[in-house]
């Protein structure tokens, strides 16, 4: 999943959120150098990514990209499975509650700032002032965020592709989501209550 699904699926728990967001940034075990409850947040994203690459719902929504994205086509299906959240309706009613669920993200994580990965902190500024987790909800969002993958991945094909296969398969893929994440976030729940008890969780 891609930064609005970790974000949350941090279930509004601060320090979760921050260590869901900044996981990619810490490799093996630099998640030892931070706090306790961030490295609750840096395991719930590595168990995220695993339960969500390895699902076959999943395996059938990264055939669309397969073809012309090869490996790339996991990290593709992430960001579009972040479309589909943002515009869930059992999760999100309108936009104006992905606004304030996006909003208090990033005041939340900005309250980490000096434990930000390097990497994570030269990015983070661009996704709170641009409202990287809002503009999900937007065809533009995800034609932006691809461009941002391939700028990344250096040997990615053009994502132009990527875009037109998402937008021509826009209704199986949105299948694919709906069928998936409901068990992605009963998975969720259940991986964070092993890590303790968080009064101000709710699912």
């Amino acid at each position: 999943m891609n930064y609005l699904a970790h974000a949350y699926l941090s279930f509004g728990i601060s320090d979760i959120a921050t260590g869901n967001l900044i996981s990619d940034f810490v490799k093996g075990k630099k998640k030892l150098d931070y706090p306790e409850t961030i490295q609750h947040g840096i395991t719930l994203h590595r168990a995220i990514d695993t339960f969500t690459d390895g699902h076959p719902i999943t395996q059938e929504a990264k055939l669309f990209f397969r073809h012309h994205f090869g490996l790339y086509s996991g990290p593709i299906t992430d960001i579009v499975y972040d479309h589909f959240l943002a515009n869930d309706p059992d999760q999100f009613p309108d936009p104006d509650k992905l606004n304030a669920f996006a909003l208090q993200t990033y005041e939340q994580v900005a309250t980490r700032e000096a434990l930000f990965p390097d990497r994570f902190a030269r990015l983070f500024p661009y996704m709170r002032s641009q409202n990287w987790l809002y503009n999900y909800r937007y065809r533009e969002g995800i034609y932006n965020s691809l461009h941002g993958l391939a700028r990344r991945a250096t040997h990615m094909p053009d994502p132009i592709p990527a875009f037109q296969i998402f937008e021509s398969q826009y209704e199986q893929l949105q299948d694919c989501y709906r069928r998936f994440f409901p068990e992605l976030k009963n998975f969720a729940f259940n991986e964070l209550q092993k890590c303790g008890n968080w009064p101000s969780m709710e699912k």
